[in-house]
């Protein structure tokens, strides 16, 4: 594909950034059709993002443009399209860039050049009487754009600051075929189908109510899942060799000052007084870990103390970005901070790696690494920055993985190894992480005594796998649109007499099934069974159905109905043999 580059050369595009160009071409259309047709309308910042494109746009008092609008603002995306206006760029010094965006009263654009250093020349794109700064590359006309949608209005503040006007973002998608908007299309009604939140209403699994914003209820179904996947969680510390600790909620200004996050991270806390004097409710878990290190002395011998914390955390998230248990404000996350020497680097970044890639193996979740390394607000020298960034560099080295650079990413404390799951849908979730930190052990003045008697200071590596149960669960619920594996299911035998006569039959059965361990309901509702089996297959996504009708109560056995629908008669002892072995060995 050929595109204009801001030098003015027309080249061809590398094939993995052509979705990247038509995406940000689209976005430029997308706001000339809204100039048109909103003549007052303000634009801010409208770039190409990794799933489409947006433009953040300050429209005048008492005008809103909702869904409703989208189809005359992309029946002018259209009619431009079809205009094949010739994309052209100029560049311009800053000054007169500054009068160029004053002339057109582009007053958001003449603040951002003016954030910019004085020596910058500026680069301007131009598709008919439409002007927007941008370093490009873009399409050469209007009439390569092929296939786009818009797909959702939100709130958003220029520049990101909550203390700045809040504007309208739209967002939207583009393609480069109508084949492949078509293959988003379906892609995006299967995501539909299988929306946390629309199933975990349906299955009873958790709620949201306005008296939390963001502070997830757990209901009975959720508390089974949670519950379930927890066990697994402490099986698999046990079994790599981490010792479980649990942190207060609230700590004092003061642990938070010596940690940093007071200075890096206050905006993101929630704060109360006690005593008159400051406290923070946590946001991490790893101020607490520090202390539980230092409340005795330790040797090399000692190292590594692997402490894990499935601990409680509260993060202020702006209300208009809480989207379900993908972002909320109070989340449960399976951690761990594990104290070691120098030495051990490699061996214990490679053990965390192997920990935390066995989770996604159980889930059946494929997954890529990216390292991420030292951003602009960070803390502590350039030297031990170098030596965390190579000692995780060496450790995926060593274990011949295949990683993305992440420059300016890390944490303000250290660099770090992110896991992106792909889910069935294709769709990427950060969820893993390790982070290599110098710094908190600086500041709480960690030490050991090193063989030689001298004290030396240990290594922090911070871990989570899950990233959050609340995430985790949220991501589990789509990825088996509610059709959990049986270990999982809230419920994992339904039991359904046929009628009244085989009640009592069914109860026996299901107190059996309880009595080995199996999560049963049984549904004596006077209701034809059809609708039972439907019921229970669609909305509570039970694995096994039990249908008992007087032949099976006179018997002594079981009619059993599988998710494939397939109904076969057993032994009930058998069948909790079968399903017992199959929950504890966490099939699926």
């Amino acid at each position: 594909m050929k595109v204009l580059y801001n030098d003015g050369h027309v080249g061809e595009c590398p094939e993995d950034q052509e979705l990247h160009v038509v995406r940000h071409s689209a976005a430029h259309i997308m706001a000339q059709a809204i100039k048109r047709l909103y003549p007052e309308a303000d634009f801010a910042f409208g770039p190409a993002t990794e799933n489409g494109f947006y433009y953040d746009i300050d429209l005048p008092e008492g005008t809103k443009i909702s869904e409703e609008d989208f189809p005359k603002i992309e029946a002018e995306m259209a009619k431009i399209c079809k205009e094949n206006l010739k994309f052209e760029t100029y560049e311009l010094p800053r000054a007169e860039a500054i009068a160029h965006m004053q002339e057109r009263g582009e007053k958001y654009k003449v603040e951002h050049i003016g954030d910019l250093p004085e020596d910058v020349r500026i680069t301007f794109y131009k598709q008919g009487e439409y002007v927007d700064m941008c370093v490009g590359p873009h399409i050469l006309y209007t009439k390569a754009l092929k296939a786009f949608k818009l797909t959702g209005v939100s709130g958003a503040y220029w520049k990101g600051d909550k203390d700045n006007k809040m504007l309208t973002r739209i967002n939207g998608v583009a393609f480069r075929s109508k084949d492949e908007l078509a293959q988003w299309e379906h892609m995006r009604e299967e995501a539909e189908k299988r929306d946390h939140r629309k199933i975990g209403q349906e299955m009873e699994i958790f709620m949201m109510n306005e008296a939390g914003p963001g502070f997830p209820f757990w209901l009975p179904n959720g508390m089974r899942i949670r519950n379930s996947l927890m066990q697994y969680w402490q099986e698999m510390q046990d079994k790599y060799g981490y010792d479980q600790v649990q942190t207060p909620i609230i700590l004092s200004r003061s642990l938070w000052e010596t940690s940093g996050h007071w200075d890096h991270y206050k905006e993101n806390m929630y704060t109360t007084k006690i005593d008159d004097e400051d406290y923070a409710i946590k946001p991490m878990n790893c101020p607490g870990a520090c202390l539980i290190y230092k409340s005795k002395p330790r040797s090399y011998r000692d190292l590594p103390l692997k402490l894990a914390e499935a601990g409680i955390d509260h993060r202020h998230e702006l209300k208009g970005a809480l989207h379900g248990l993908f972002r909320v404000r109070e989340f449960q996350q399976d951690d761990a901070h594990l104290f070691i020497r120098p030495d051990q680097i490699t061996e214990q970044v490679t053990d965390v790696a192997h920990l935390i890639t066995a989770y996604y193996a159980q889930f059946g979740f494929p997954y890529r690494v990216e390292l991420s390394t030292r951003p602009e607000n960070s803390m502590g020298s350039d030297e031990d920055w170098e030596r965390a960034e190579q000692g995780l560099k060496d450790a995926l080295d060593a274990m011949h993985v295949d990683y993305k650079l992440n420059p300016g990413d890390g944490a303000f404390y250290g660099p770090k190894i992110d896991f992106h799951l792909q889910d069935c849908l294709g769709r990427e979730w950060q969820c893993g992480t390790i982070q290599l930190d110098f710094q908190l052990p600086h500041n709480f003045q960690l030490e050991y005594t090193d063989k030689d008697g001298s004290k030396k200071q240990p290594i922090m590596i911070h871990r989570a796998g899950f990233g959050s149960f609340e995430r985790f669960i949220g991501m589990l619920i789509e990825q088996y649109a509610g059709k959990f594996p049986t270990w999982l299911s809230p419920c994992q035998v339904k039991v359904l007499p046929v009628s009244e006569k085989t009640r009592d039959y069914a109860n026996e059965v299901a107190q059996k099934l309880r009595d080995a361990g199996v999560r049963v309901k049984v549904d004596e509702r006077d209701e034809k069974i059809g609708y039972k089996i439907r019921e229970a297959r669609s909305i509570d996504r039970v694995p096994y159905m039990l249908i008992l009708g007087e032949k099976e109560a006179e018997a002594g056995n079981i009619s059993v109905r599988d998710r494939s629908n397939e109904t076969t008669q057993r032994d009930l002892d058998e069948f909790i043999a079968d399903v017992t072995e199959e929950i504890r060995e966490r099939r699926g």
